[in-house]
């Protein structure tokens, strides 16, 4: 086989394989406080209070942090997040 044929080869393997099936395969990012608080709420399925959803996604290990007060920075974010958007 020459050269040119399996540059060709490589190069018609790689236009197979899209971009995201190669992100797909990536570790997965790690989730931030308000996505861990998402899936907390979605899995209690009741109100929650900011400090309950941290304690819980602490617990569970959805997420991660050195902070001292975790839950503050997740009301400023749920409460400032639509002030934000507009």
């Amino acid at each position: 086989m020459s050269k040119s044929t399996k540059k060709a080869e490589k190069k018609a393997a790689k236009k197979r394989t899209p971009a995201s099936q190669e992100t797909a395969t990536a570790t997965p990012r790690k989730m931030g406080v308000l996505d861990a608080a998402a899936k907390v709420l979605a899995e209690a399925g009741k109100p929650m209070n900011a400090k309950a959803m941290v304690e819980t996604a602490l617990a569970k290990g959805y997420w991660k942090t050195s902070g001292k007060t975790p839950w503050a920075t997740l009301y400023t974010a749920v409460t400032m997040l639509p002030n934000l958007a507009a």
